[in-house]
């Protein structure tokens, strides 16, 4: 999920930078809404987001700071002036990257994905048992070979391993592949998700790793 704050409506209403495009679930968030809900919302809900978008509003640079202290994705900043003073100014308060407003998807998600394997060392992936998981859109590795998975059992795995050791409810996994605010979904989606997960990898595996407890959530047994 990327969350773009801007107090500007048509940023913070619209996702015109197209992540929605690309299957990526977006909120647009004002600033004083924004502020708010970083330092309140739960650590599983902060977990969910890929990258934080700021946009044009007053006190922008204080911002980048506020998320680091809760978040390690990725802060990437607009500056459709393209200033250089604004920009190196920006770079100087915290954020990870500076964007203009013209710029296309591809790059940015390009930029988000570049971040995030510099600070988490995404090229040797995340293991757990015999899967090894990439989180830069790679399939995962599962009993030594290439398990081709749909994009949303794919995000399941992964998010599955990144809280390995840890129970995760069916409403966190749903937040981190569908987005915080998918009203529209139904949660319950989750469950049709996991059970094709498990099969593919029941085959893969020939056990199933995933342990599912009626109201806790879900546990990757790392076997």
């Amino acid at each position: 999920m990327i969350i773009i704050v801007d107090d500007r409506e048509e940023l913070a209403g619209v996702d015109t930078l197209g992540f929605g495009r690309e299957g990526i679930p977006t909120e647009g968030l004002v600033a004083s809404d924004f502020q708010d809900w970083v330092r309140t919302a739960p650590d599983p809900d902060l977990a969910a987001v890929e990258a934080f978008v700021l946009g044009e509003f007053g006190d922008r640079r204080a911002f980048p700071k506020m998320i680091k202290q809760r978040s390690r994705a990725p802060v990437l900043a607009l500056n459709g002036a393209r200033s250089l003073q604004e920009t190196l100014e920006l770079f100087a308060c915290g954020v990870d990257d500076v964007i203009g407003t013209t710029i296309h998807i591809h790059e940015v998600l390009a930029r988000i994905k570049a971040i995030t394997r510099r600070a988490a060392v995404e090229s040797e992936g995340t293991v757990s048992g015999g899967i090894r998981v990439f989180g830069d859109g790679r399939d995962p590795e599962v009993a030594g070979g290439q398990l081709h998975l749909p994009r949303r059992e794919r995000r399941i795995l992964e998010y599955l391993v990144s809280n390995k050791g840890r129970r995760v409810t069916k409403a966190q996994i749903f937040s981190f592949v569908y987005g915080l605010f998918a009203d529209e979904i139904d949660e319950n989606v989750i469950e049709s998700h996991i059970s094709k997960l498990r099969k593919r990898l029941r085959h893969q595996l020939g056990h199933d790793p995933i342990d599912s407890q009626r109201y806790l959530g879900y546990r990757l047994i790392d076997l």
